[in-house]
């Protein structure tokens, strides 16, 4: 594998599992595709640290199983601000 693929795999990794992000905010954060993040952290970071892939996974499965309420509280938040406009 690439040397700057295994870099970027282990910075992504590194910021998932120290801060909970998302993969989606992960991809924000590092300016690259969701797609991108999501082939690192889930298929290439196993390869390359099984460690981190394990706390990587923790927060992921974390993250989706928290993915309902969230999507929840965007829509209530949208309809509030909606009524005060």
């Amino acid at each position: 594998m690439w040397e700057y693929i295994v870099k970027r795999v282990i910075t992504e990794g590194e910021y998932i599992a120290s801060s909970g992000a998302t993969v989606r905010a992960a991809a924000s954060h590092f300016c690259i595709s969701k797609s991108t993040v999501h082939k690192d952290v889930t298929e290439r970071l196993a390869e390359i640290d099984i460690n981190l892939y394990e706390e990587v996974k923790k927060v992921l499965s974390k993250n989706l199983s928290e993915r309902h309420i969230r999507g929840g509280m965007a829509t209530k938040n949208k309809y509030e601000n909606m009524k005060k406009h």
